[in-house]
């Protein structure tokens, strides 16, 4: 069923040189963090503090991957065993999480340092260069607008359960300062506000940021982002549009292979890989800058914590080549074989994706929709798979193919709420899949509420 882990991957790509993603086209030592007290006063500074914006998005809590394993290991169906000795990541695993967690606390952290960063970064703008300040501004915006989407995910209710206008998401904090908490004892913004706000940087970021960016965030990145944030909030016609753009944008395509999404070079696990055509947005990783949690958790190479069980495998067709081209089996255990490359780069988001939530969305506006089921088919013929016709094509349909095209890769936890499927019994809208407020962040700002059950 499985190949062995050394023929998962035959294509090769060719070595990146030893920079990451926070300083090619820069060229620049990257700026982390900003003392409030040293103006960023020259073009040249501001863009090394974008430089740093990056650096604290891969940071591991945050973009580096941690922030995707906590969907999988919370969103868990019985579908996969966790074997890590990592406490907090247990308890995550396990719907249990108190409000000390460390890894809960760190993802705040890290999530606001990032923000931080990009707000200083934006404060500054007029110190930029004019022609570079609207690369700048979108790039900036594009952070921030991750990060929040993805805390507000985390921490607050989904955008379904009950009321996001009443629901409390995560603090807004657009303007720079020394700490979340300490400096501005912030209030919750309600979950609707966040994404009202995660939408406007985005849109500004897509039409300010150049097709072609290098490794940066780009216009598709952020049309691709906007794709995602709409699909979670069930706007089906803005979904679709979105994901259109970037998919007829041409900037990205799919690479021919499934297997070849995610290089994997078996005499050298070591190389740096840069990212794929596929790729819209990806954090860079080598030996001196960046980290891939994914590869930690999910590589046998790595930690192998995470081992994938027999039953995901219920619901795939025999032929699909997901199966050898995304799993290996070694020593008697399955793992995920996506991620076995030390410095393979973080899939954020791949082209694959704005497939399907072309043709969910689509599918959701018009069933029997023609355009859904032909983008359904671009998927299943590359991983050898025939055509469903659009009169066959339902919604299920769609949605196990969204789960083995997209399996591992974060989108667990979050598929399941504004699904509405219930995990392992618990209801998909429990207090236990909702992260708490960290303590420590209670006990210096008493403005702030904590989430039921906690």
């Amino acid at each position: 069923m499985f190949k062995s882990k050394y023929r998962i991957i035959g294509s090769l790509f060719i070595v990146l040189a030893s920079f990451s993603a926070c300083t090619k086209g820069l060229d620049k030592e990257p700026t982390a963090s900003t003392d409030e007290s040293k103006a960023l006063l020259t073009s040249e500074d501001v863009e090394s503090a974008l430089v740093g914006a990056y650096s604290r998005l891969g940071d591991d809590n945050v973009y580096g991957g941690d922030m995707f394993v906590y969907s999988e290991l919370m969103g868990d169906n019985d579908e996969i065993y966790w074997s890590g000795t990592y406490q907090g990541m247990t308890q995550i695993f396990n719907k249990n999480i108190p409000v000390d967690n460390d890894f809960v606390q760190d993802t705040w952290l890290g999530s606001y340092n990032a923000i931080n960063v990009a707000n200083n970064v934006l404060s500054a703008i007029d110190s930029v260069d004019e022609a570079k300040q609207d690369k700048v501004k979108g790039e900036a915006r594009f952070i921030r607008a991750a990060v929040y989407f993805d805390l507000v995910r985390l921490y607050g209710k989904a955008w379904n359960d009950g009321s996001p206008t009443t629901n409390l998401g995560v603090p807004l904090v657009l303007t720079p300062t020394k700490g979340v908490s300490e400096s501005l004892k912030v209030s919750r913004n309600t979950v609707a506000e966040v994404y009202t706000q995660v939408i406007s940087d985005l849109s500004v970021a897509e039409e300010l940021l150049p097709d072609d960016n290098g490794f940066f965030a780009n216009k598709s990145a952020a049309g691709a982002m906007l794709a995602r944030v709409y699909l979670q909030k069930g706007d089906y016609e803005n979904a679709a549009a979105a994901a259109n753009r970037v998919i007829e944008s041409g900037t990205n395509s799919l690479m021919e292979t499934y297997a070849d999404a995610f290089p994997y070079n078996p005499d050298n696990e070591k190389e740096v890989i840069p990212n794929t055509d596929e790729d819209i947005f990806a954090m860079q990783v080598n030996a001196s800058q960046g980290i891939n949690e994914f590869y930690t958790f999910f590589s046998q190479s790595g930690r192998g914590d995470i081992e994938i069980n027999a039953s995901h495998f219920a619901d795939y067709e025999p032929n699909d080549d997901r199966i050898n081209g995304g799993f290996y089996e070694s020593g008697g255990s399955i793992y995920c074989g996506k991620y076995d490359m030390a410095y393979g780069a973080v899939h954020i988001i791949r082209l694959a994706e704005m497939y399907l939530i072309r043709a969910e969305s689509n599918f959701r506006l018009n069933p029997g929709s023609a355009a859904a089921a032909d983008d359904i088919n671009i998927i299943r013929a590359r991983v050898g798979l025939d055509p469903i016709a659009a009169g066959d094509l339902t919604l299920d349909a769609i949605l196990v193919e969204r789960k083995h095209e997209l399996s591992f890769e974060g989108h667990k936890l979050h598929d399941a709420k504004r699904l509405e499927q219930d995990i392992l019994g618990i209801p998909w809208n429990s207090s236990k899949l909702v992260f708490p407020i960290p303590d420590r962040e209670m006990k210096v700002n008493s403005n702030l509420v904590q989430n039921d059950g906690y």
